[in-house]
């Protein structure tokens, strides 16, 4: 097969300030590509005509979906409204619009929270729409899933070369670090720094401690799009991964040790856990010569170190930052 994507290409990032973007945004210039960018302030990509008109007016050659409303358990449960109807819009504003205006390789990020609740482990692509989602965030998982569909709709009917990709749980520079609606990481990153600040003798997490994750860099991540973008040309969703997952005791434990608090760490078993395990097949990345290269403890320490040194952001998600 040869290159989808060559070097020199004018790329679109949607989402270039978020986790996921900017790092993609770092990888492609990186490695030769022109990145184009707009800012939320620029062009509201929930609004389709203003972003058929950008899509038309920049032409690029290929377009990156990483802009989404995110966020964690907490978040997901505010306001599903958000979380469904943001990334509804935004998919197919951004979707669309790259077919009406000649783009004709696109990808689109989702995440690994659109397989099942119970799905066999570690998690397949072909596990998609096999059983019920978990409910705490059904239903940004149902927009991501309506937006794999509606890439393998447009490869299908006009032959598009749109692709999706499944990120495991994501982490790294630029994180949202708000404890209303952050993920389990940067939240844990911020509680236990806070905690070691105020000499506080215990930190108290939600849960059983007992549900199992899957982390991955998100530099680790960039380079994967990257790859996909050169060279994946297929139906359905790919996983992206690193393959090797812990406890949430255990991720607790392990920033606690990175951030520098030594004192309790226990769990409050009536918050919820939310989906017991959730470990990705990633062979089918592994395939095309992919493999993650930053390790955990070393990812958190320098996600902590970045964290420090910008001020400590906390990064509020969208649906927080609109209220």
């Amino acid at each position: 097969m040869g290159v989808l994507l060559p070097l020199g290409a004018r790329v679109f990032v949607a989402g270039h300030r978020g986790l996921v973007g900017s790092a993609i945004v770092r990888r492609l210039e990186a490695d030769g590509y022109r990145v184009v960018v707009r800012g939320r302030d620029e062009l509201d990509l929930r609004d389709a005509r203003a972003t058929h008109e950008f899509l038309e007016e920049a032409a690029p050659d290929a377009v990156v979906l990483a802009a989404a409303t995110v966020g964690g358990i907490m978040a997901n449960s505010r306001y599903p409204v958000d979380f469904l109807e943001d990334n509804l819009r935004i998919q197919l504003s951004v979707i669309t619009g790259s077919h009406a205006t000649g783009v004709h390789r696109l990808l689109f990020l989702g995440s690994s929270c659109i397989y099942p609740k119970l799905a066999e482990q570690p998690i397949s692509e072909d596990s998609l729409l096999t059983g019920p989602l978990e409910p705490t965030n059904q239903p940004y998982a149902i927009a991501k899933i309506a937006g794999i569909e509606q890439v393998n709709a447009y490869r299908c009917q006009y032959g598009r070369a749109y692709i999706s990709a499944m990120p495991t749980n994501l982490y790294g520079p630029g994180d949202n670090f708000d404890l209303e609606n952050s993920h389990v990481l940067p939240a844990l990153i911020r509680r236990f720094h806070d905690a070691r600040e105020a000499g506080q003798p215990e930190v108290v997490l939600w849960g059983s401690g007992t549900p199992r994750r899957e982390f991955l860099h998100v530099d680790d991540l960039a380079e994967a799009c990257v790859v996909l973008l050169r060279t994946y040309d297929e139906d359905g969703p790919i996983n992206v991964g690193s393959g090797t997952d812990l406890t949430i005791r255990e991720l607790g434990e392990t920033v606690a040790a990175v951030v520098g608090y030594e004192g309790n760490i226990s769990f409050d078993p009536a918050r919820p856990d939310g989906t017991p395990r959730k470990l990705m097949d990633g062979s089918r990345i592994r395939e095309l010569g992919w493999a993650p290269r930053i390790g955990l403890r070393d990812g958190i320490a320098a996600t902590y170190k970045w964290w420090l040194e910008a001020g400590r952001p906390t990064g509020k998600s969208a649906a927080s930052a609109r209220r």
